[in-house]
C-alpha cells in the first residue's frame, strides 16, 4: 500500500521531468503500480484509513510524485453532478479543449508540494482526454469543471509541470480572462 512516505516532494528531480510513454499491453508491473496508485487515492478520501496511515486526502496523482518517471495518472473525482471518475490510466493525452478557462475557486493543492501557494491556476474549462485504462482499452474522456481540471493537474506532472507554474507570478490573484470560477 502506498503511503505518504512514498510521495516525493516540491524540488525532487522526478517532478520537473518528462515521463516516459508506457509500452501497451501495460506490464504486470506497471497495472500494479498504477492500481496502488489509485487505491491511494481512494484510501485518502476514507477518513477512517487516511487517519489510520496518515494520508493526505487527495484526488489524483501521477506516476512521477511516487519517483516513478512514467505517463500514468490515477483519479478518483465526482464531477458538480456526482459522477464519479475513478480511473488508473496509461499514457493519457488532452486531444482537444476549450478556448474558455476555468479555476477552482479556493486555489489548487498538490500531494508533493505541503505548504499553500495562494493563487489562481488558469486551466481549460473542457477538455477530451485520450489514454489506456487498466485493461488495455483505449477510452476517451470528455470532461469540464472539476474532473477537467483534475486530469489537466496530472497530466501536468507528466511533463514536468507545477500547478504553481501557472500562477500569475505579479497578481496571483488577477482576473482569469475568459475564465469561470470552480468550487473545488
Amino acid at each position: 500500500m502506498l503511503t505518504m512516505d512514498d510521495i516525493v516532494r516540491d524540488g525532487h528531480p522526478s517532478l520537473r521531468k518528462v515521463a516516459e510513454e508506457v509500452p501497451v499491453p501495460a506490464s504486470d508491473e506497471d497495472k500494479k503500480t498504477l492500481t496502488q496508485m489509485l487505491e491511494f487515492v481512494i484510501n485518502s478520501q476514507n477518513p477512517e484509513i487516511a487517519k489510520k496511515y496518515g494520508l493526505r486526502p487527495g484526488i489524483g496523482l501521477a506516476a512521477p510524485q511516487i519517483n516513478i518517471s512514467k505517463r500514468m495518472i490515477a483519479v478518483h473525482v465526482q464531477d458538480e453532478k456526482g459522477k464519479l471518475y475513478s480511473c488508473g490510466l496509461l499514457n493519457p493525452k488532452i486531444i482537444s479543449h476549450s478556448i474558455e478557462r476555468s479555476y477552482l475557486a479556493t486555489g489548487e493543492g498538490c500531494l508533493s508540494v505541503d505548504e499553500a501557494i495562494p493563487g489562481y491556476v488558469p486551466r481549460y474549462a473542457r477538455i477530451t482526454v485520450k489514454a489506456t485504462d487498466l485493461d488495455g482499452k483505449e477510452v476517451k474522456l470528455r470532461l469540464k469543471g472539476l474532473p477537467a481540471i483534475v486530469f489537466q493537474h496530472e497530466i501536468d506532472h507528466l511533463n514536468g509541470i507545477m500547478f504553481y507554474d501557472h500562477i500569475n507570478k505579479d497578481n496571483p490573484f488577477a482576473d482569469i480572462e475568459d475564465g469561470t470560477a470552480i468550487n473545488g
